[in-house]
């Protein structure tokens, strides 16, 4: 069977499993994988599993030890309030009149070691408060504000799944990503707090009764005691410390290579490594505030493991289908086809990426798959550019589409008590300008800063 006949198949079955029979992502996603296996002439059928198994096993092994250490500093960020100081700082910093400003800058800093969906859930209580004092005006700007930042970091920066995967697929230097990711979410965040600026005069929807805190409750939370609250440089150390080791360990290993500074930045500066010190960091801040001893800490523990273990499952979910589709022949098929195109690796990355969030809906599962199936076509034939700009590029495909198939539609719709159509005309359509704008400015970036 041809392999762009296998990928349309796959693509329906997870939309069959996932959208219309309602099961869980992860066996969707496995028995998609497996399906490609059989219909793929090049795997002989008895290695069908074992081959989908030995996939699932590499992401993993690349990316289990970073999630599960993510979701434990995610987790201590939000028990201890240091999330809540924060936020509170940068509102103190930009002031009342560019408050949703505040909240975009909240959401890009805690969406780097935090889930989007996370964050959202975290900073939504104190959006609403502010529209509240805004005599409920406002609202659709803040909740997109936060969407806005958030979105961003966790699309282009690691240590979340998709650049993370990303990076390990294609075998690109994590600090790398890092800090181009950086850079390109900067301008991506501020296009999309312009459309939330647009968006919200054009709609004008006041504040409405949502899950959470009642109206009359929301003032409490934006006024609760800043003695209750961490400092904010303490706050912020488990954020800048994996970033900071992370960064120096690519840094070192450029400028001192093969000296005493590369081999020990190389150690501490390895993602598992920084991520498991910046774990650790994150359960003292945890202990030291809420006055527990470090034993004491084995319950938040056990509930951030138990949130990234189905973070993980769904993930290498994914991985293994991405990596069954490359075996099935998908990548070698669609290289020849962008040369006999004239297609750039970067268009054909934000194209398909698009297909799979469409189809699907996961933009995680879509940035896995896409650069699985491009990582042969680059190593083959590298383009005059870092390959870092085509993950930037996946990354921005995998968010334009996002409709009623995306959890993150149904969080926003839930969280700010909007209707369907109007979740589509705000988060649905900023995602759509995150993603077109993230392709332009990589797009812009691979030509000035070729970085090769």
């Amino acid at each position: 069977m041809h392999p762009l006949i296998i990928l349309v198949i796959a693509v329906a079955a997870v939309f069959l499993l996932i959208i219309r029979l309602k099961i869980n992502a992860f066996v969707a996603l496995i028995a998609a994988a497996i399906l490609i296996g059989l219909l793929a002439p090049q795997v002989p059928i008895a290695e069908v599993v074992n081959e989908v198994a030995q996939r699932f096993g590499n992401i993993v092994g690349r990316i289990g030890i970073a999630i599960a250490m993510a979701a434990i500093i995610g987790h201590c960020l939000m028990e201890s309030g240091a999330a809540d100081r924060i936020t509170r700082r940068f509102v103190a910093m930009f002031g009342q009149k560019y408050s949703s400003l505040s909240l975009v800058v909240s959401g890009y800093v805690l969406a780097v070691p935090v889930f989007s969906d996370t964050v959202f859930y975290l900073l939504i209580p104190l959006a609403r408060a502010m529209s509240v004092r805004m005599g409920g005006r406002n609202y659709v700007l803040y909740a997109l504000s936060i969407a806005a930042g958030g979105s961003t970091t966790h699309v282009f920066v690691p240590p979340t799944p998709g650049p993370l995967v990303m990076a390990a697929n294609m075998n690109i230097d994590l600090g790398i990503v890092i800090l181009v990711g950086l850079a390109v979410a900067v301008p991506v965040a501020l296009a999309c707090w312009a459309y939330a600026l647009f968006i919200d005069r054009r709609l004008n929807i006041h504040i409405r009764e949502a899950p959470g805190l009642p109206l009359s409750e929301l003032e409490k939370v934006a006024n609760r005691p800043e003695a209750e609250l961490p400092a904010f440089w303490i706050s912020l150390a488990p954020i800048l410390m994996p970033v900071l080791l992370i960064t120096a360990n690519t840094i070192a290993g450029v400028i001192a290579k093969d000296t005493l500074a590369a081999q020990v930045t190389a150690f501490l500066g390895d993602p598992n490594m920084a991520l498991l010190l910046a774990a650790a960091l994150s359960l003292v801040l945890l202990a030291r505030h809420k006055g527990l001893a470090l034993k004491e800490l084995s319950k938040s523990m056990e509930e951030a493991i138990k949130a990234a273990g189905v973070i993980i499952l769904i993930t290498a979910g994914g991985g293994a289908f991405g990596g069954m589709l490359v075996r099935a022949g998908l990548g070698e098929n669609l290289g020849d086809l962008a040369q006999e195109w004239g297609v750039s690796l970067m268009v054909l990355g934000f194209a398909l990426a698009m297909l799979f969030k469409v189809a699907q809906g996961s933009a995680t599962v879509g940035m896995i798959t896409v650069s699985a199936v491009l990582a042969p076509l680059i190593a083959a034939s590298p383009p005059p550019y870092h390959p870092v700009y085509v993950l930037m590029a996946i990354g921005g495909g995998s968010q334009v589409g996002a409709w009623m198939n995306d959890s993150g539609f149904w969080v926003f719709q839930t969280m700010t008590g909007l209707n369907e159509i109007e979740t589509l005309k705000t988060k649905s359509a900023m995602l759509a300008v995150l993603g077109i704008t993230g392709f332009l400015v990589s797009l812009l970036m691979s030509w000035l800063l070729p970085l090769v």
